[in-house]
């Protein structure tokens, strides 16, 4: 927990995205007009379908690393051509998006962000297609841009993207998955997005490929903590301000890395309690409490947290061989910011 500590320590005041957002105030205007171009289709329900999930909110994080790491790279747009980082930053997004419709579909999901899903408004097929929409819309911009060492980052990261969400399908409810085995879903479903999103800003400015991997590592950490700690609100009372409700990956029995410490530390009978509740989805009232006091007594938790200070740090390191800029400061609190949402 030494790391935990040292990190907290640091904070004078709570870390925030708004630095990194007023930054790139004008680069995001840009790119949520171009978003809201191109999810337009003479077929109505795209449209009203991708509005609602953009419309819901979040923090365009992943786009905003794009726009970030190509700023802090040195791009300069071309004089009267769109700004190519504006463009792939798009494209981040809807790849995003269409992961979330997807992901929604799969997990039965009625509510994101306090607000319902567009499958329990719309349905899981048109879920489903219009997410399958939001892909192509990504490609189409990834090959107006040109670059076909873009074009290779940002579709394998998908490929990557689908292998994960598989793979996590694979491992479902399964107690006996390790705690390697859940490091590599997140890498694949959750830390390549972020990983390809801060590499191609270097890609853009066609910097040495020590800065493009270091910037692909910085990603690939801060999605991999970004992920632990989304691991760890689900069982904190912090889910209340981000519209979700306590448990839901306890209830749709998904085995994350607090079950997974917490089911090897357990003795035979804790065990049991999971295999029931997890594996076989025989769920009763109180075992949600009963779940809660046992990752606290068996410090799951609070080790996940160490977990992701961890891979944060490891991700703020990447970021020492660049120049200090406005843009790094900003990057640099985008870390403290994601480990923060857990305390």
């Amino acid at each position: 927990m030494a790391v935990v500590a040292g990190v907290m320590e640091q904070q004078k005041k709570p870390a925030t995205l708004d630095a990194l957002t007023q930054l790139l105030r004008a680069d995001l205007d840009l790119v949520n007009l171009l978003i809201i171009e191109r999810m337009q289709s003479p077929v109505a329900l795209i449209p009203q379908l991708a509005g609602h999930i953009v419309a819901a909110g979040g923090k365009r994080l992943r786009p905003m690393l794009t726009l970030a790491t190509a700023r802090l790279c040195g791009y300069e747009a071309a004089p009267n051509e769109r700004p190519r980082h504006v463009a792939l930053a798009a494209s981040v997004e809807f790849i995003h998006t269409a992961t979330l419709l997807h992901d929604d579909v799969v997990d039965s999901s009625d509510l994101r962000r306090g607000l319902a899903t567009a499958n329990a408004v719309w349905g899981n097929k048109a879920s489903v297609l219009v997410g399958d929409f939001l892909f192509s819309r990504a490609f189409q911009l990834m090959v107006e841009d040109g670059s076909l060492r873009v074009l290779e980052i940002l579709s394998r990261a998908s490929a990557v993207i689908a292998e994960g969400e598989v793979l996590q399908l694979v491992t479902s409810n399964d107690t006996a998955t390790t705690e390697a085995d859940y490091l590599e879903v997140i890498s694949a479903k959750t830390a390549q997005l972020f990983a390809a999103a801060a590499q191609i800003g270097a890609v853009l400015c066609d910097r040495p490929a020590r800065e493009e991997q270091a910037l692909e590592r910085f990603g690939r950490n801060l999605g991999i903590a970004f992920q632990l700690v989304d691991d760890v609100l689900d069982y904190s009372a912090r889910q209340a301000e981000l519209g979700k409700s306590i448990g839901d990956d306890f209830r749709d029995g998904k085995i994350t890395l607090p079950i997974v410490l917490a089911f090897h530390r357990g003795n035979e009978e804790e065990r049991a309690f999971w295999r029931r509740t997890l594996e076989q989805g025989e769920q009763r009232e109180g075992d949600l409490e009963t779940a809660l006091e046992l990752l606290r007594e068996r410090g799951a938790l609070r080790d996940s947290m160490a977990r992701a200070a961890e891979y944060a740090e490891a991700a703020r390191a990447e970021l020492a061989i660049f120049p200090d800029k406005v843009e790094k400061r900003a990057l640099d609190e985008v870390i403290d910011f994601c480990l923060e949402r857990g305390y």
